[in-house]
């Protein structure tokens, strides 16, 4: 199995996380990023503008409304939010993001990985965290293992 790139052993070293996109469907991606995290061990924040609660967590609405620090931001939104998020990241000085990806577009933004970059904030754009969060499911130890042949994992 590829090794994992520093870029995400350094955001998954964090302890407060804030995870943008969360849903009040406990089915969505980014509430299955929220939990994978919380049993991570990292102390984890939803983060959505239309709800005040998900999964029984107070959910915030934006970033500025959690309690400081927050050491990065998991973003799980349309690739069009993306951009918001992060110039919000660049205000509250929140040093790293990772835009998530599986398939497809994902949450990735060109124009939010390139305004964070040029902004100091260390960007993940693309893959998931889910593939590297010990334990790893046979699915996203397949998808890493993949992603690694193909020279796709976050760098």
């Amino acid at each position: 199995m590829a090794a994992t790139p520093q870029s995400v052993r350094d955001f998954l070293a964090q302890r407060r996380i804030a995870v943008a996109g969360v849903s009040r469907d406990p089915r969505q991606t980014a509430n299955v990023v929220f939990r994978r995290l919380r049993d991570f061990g990292c102390q984890v924040f939803p983060v959505n503008p239309g709800a005040a609660e998900v999964e029984g967590v107070t959910c915030y609405p934006d970033l500025r409304s959690v309690p400081p620090p927050v050491e990065g931001v998991m973003i799980v939104t349309r690739p069009e939010v993306a951009l918001d998020v992060v110039q919000e990241c660049v205000a509250l000085r929140i040093p790293q993001v990772w835009m998530h990806r599986s398939f497809g577009p994902g949450s990735v933004s060109d124009a939010a990985a390139r305004f964070g970059r040029e902004h100091g904030i260390r960007v993940i754009a693309g893959g998931c965290p889910l593939m590297f969060c010990e334990p790893v499911d046979p699915f996203h130890h397949c998808m890493r293992w993949v992603l690694g042949l193909r020279r796709k994992l976050p760098a």
